[in-house]
C-alpha cells in the first residue's frame, strides 16, 4: 500500500498500518483457533450436556462459536479493507477513523461519532 493511500485514510503512518495488520493477523489466527478447539469438543460436549441435561453449557458454546464468528469475519473484512485501501475510512460518514480508536479497535468500520449513533439506535 503506498503512502498516498494511507494518508488518505485515517491518517496513519506505513508502520502504524503495519502494526495493525499484524495486529488483525493474530486476531484471525486466534479466532480460527478458537472455531477449531470449540468444534473439536462439540460432539462429546454435546453428549455430556445432553446425558446431564445441562441445556445452558450447550446454549453457551453456541454462543462463543457464533461470537468467535463474528468477531473473525469483523477481522477479515479490516483485512480486506486494507488490501483494498479503504482501511480507516468509516464506512457511513466516510470521513477518516481517528487513529486512536483503530488502535484499540484495528477492526472498527465506523468512526467514534457513527458509532455512538450506531449504538443508540440499537
Amino acid at each position: 500500500m503506498n503512502q498516498q493511500v494511507v494518508d488518505a485514510g485515517a491518517g496513519l503512518s506505513v508502520s502504524e498500518l503495519s502494526g495493525l495488520r499484524e495486529n488483525l493477523n493474530e486476531q484471525r489466527a486466534f479466532r480460527l483457533d478458537q472455531l477449531a478447539q470449540l468444534w473439536q469438543g462439540a460432539p462429546a460436549r454435546a453428549q455430556r450436556a445432553r446425558e446431564r441435561a445441562a441445556v445452558a453449557q450447550l446454549e453457551v458454546h453456541i454462543q462463543l462459536c457464533a461470537s468467535a464468528r463474528m468477531v473473525l469475519a469483523d477481522v477479515e473484512a479490516a483485512l480486506e479493507r486494507m488490501e483494498q485501501g479503504t482501511y480507516g475510512i468509516c464506512q457511513q460518514c466516510r470521513h477518516p477513523i481517528e487513529p486512536a480508536r483503530l488502535r484499540i479497535v484495528p477492526q472498527a468500520r465506523y468512526c467514534g461519532r457513527c458509532h455512538q449513533v450506531r449504538e443508540a439506535r440499537s
